[in-house]
């Protein structure tokens, strides 16, 4: 079938909206119309290729739509549901079948690879093969996926809004639930007042966690935050030594503090910042080959780990309808990071993003 798609050309070149064939699901599979889909930091990362994925490409991993079809195999699920699309993941390696999706062995292969799980394209534009992305390419009108990245969403629930929490905003919580799993009254900092970090101050209040400590460099980001459960920020453009701030607000150490902003000194800032015993979580998306600097000794005499995550340690039919009761309930109040654009808009939605204008853009299609 035909439908429109926003393709990346060529290195940093702007997403061009165009016409291209959409394969029909094969086995295992579902058709999904698009209703919306969320704009990550990962995407725009690929688009300047500082993330590997064959060009040309359909990218966009954070949609949510309508089923149109279902595919050869499928049970699961019926025409005019409405669902949320997840990362991609085998379903039969040793980490999957343990509920460990976000840790598959073919993880790089299946979300940045261009294929998907049978090593074919379903996009094509002409006699041209264009990469798939994350398994569902949501940057388009439709979109086929496994019927593995689908999740089941209620219908009460505005599904326009929905998309970003197939990544940045799980990404961001489920570090707290999954990872970390703070106690009440564990203090928290969090690096970084985007999508990620401000999903994971959310989470950290649900839990109890106090103090949560928010750092950024925009003013009116710390004030989103204190908002959503923050009870102390820092502006790290007026604070020289964050690691001494941290700590003075912590008895000496934080017990946990996640980095989501995205710069290798961060972390480093991070570890030091940490209370003996304590956990820091990288999940700033880096160029690859990015080194980090850590104090080793502090790093064994203090018994403090360092952790690397991907989509908050998450299996998303758990916790996305999970997030979503939070937020119908007035606990996850991700509605407030959301800035929705046109879909033709696209090309502005990024610059907006990554000039720090909005904090999580949405993309409908009409």
């Amino acid at each position: 079938m035909q439908i429109k798609a926003a393709v990346i050309n060529n290195k940093g070149e702007d997403f061009e909206i165009g016409t291209v064939e959409l394969d029909p699901p094969k086995m295992g599979e579902v058709l999904v119309k698009m209703v919306a889909s969320g704009i990550c930091h990962t995407d725009m990362n690929v688009k300047n290729q500082t993330h590997r994925v064959p060009a040309p490409a359909v990218l966009g991993h954070e949609g949510s739509g309508i089923i149109e079809e279902i595919g050869p195999g499928v049970t699961e699920f019926e025409v005019g549901d409405h669902v949320v699309l997840g990362f991609a993941s085998c379903g039969s390696c040793r980490n999957c079948l343990q509920a460990r999706p976000y840790a598959c062995a073919r993880h790089a292969e299946l979300n940045f690879g261009g294929k998907m799980e049978d090593l074919t394209s379903r996009l094509h534009r002409g006699d041209e093969r264009l990469s798939n992305f994350f398994g569902q390419s949501s940057f388009a009108s439709h979109s086929v996926v496994n019927a593995r990245n689908a999740v089941k969403v209620p219908k009460d629930v505005d599904l326009a809004l929905l998309g970003p929490l197939g990544c940045g905003l799980m990404t961001g919580a489920g570090t707290v639930f999954n990872r970390l799993q703070p106690r009440p009254g564990s203090s928290i900092g969090v690096i970084g007042a985007g999508a990620v970090g401000l999903s994971a101050v959310m989470a950290a209040s649900i839990v109890g966690c106090n103090p949560i400590i928010s750092i950024d460099v925009h003013e009116n980001r710390l004030k989103l935050a204190r908002e959503l459960g923050a009870t102390h920020t820092i502006n790290a453009s007026e604070t020289p030594d964050l690691v001494s701030a941290i700590r003075s607000l912590t008895d000496g150490g934080a017990e946990f503090v996640i980095e989501a902003a995205g710069h290798p000194s961060l972390l480093r800032q991070a570890v030091d910042a940490l209370a003996p015993l304590g956990t820091a979580v990288q999940l700033g998306g880096l160029p690859q080959g990015t080194e980090a600097l850590i104090d080793s000794n502090d790093l064994r005499s203090k018994s403090k780990t360092v952790a690397g995550l991907v989509e908050g340690a998450s299996v998303p039919r758990v916790l996305i309808p999970q997030l979503i009761e939070f937020y119908k309930a007035g606990k996850f109040s991700f509605d407030r990071l959301v800035a929705f654009y046109p879909f033709e808009a696209i090309n502005q939605a990024g610059l907006d993003a990554h000039d720090g204008r909005v904090i999580k853009p949405v993309l409908r299609f009409s």
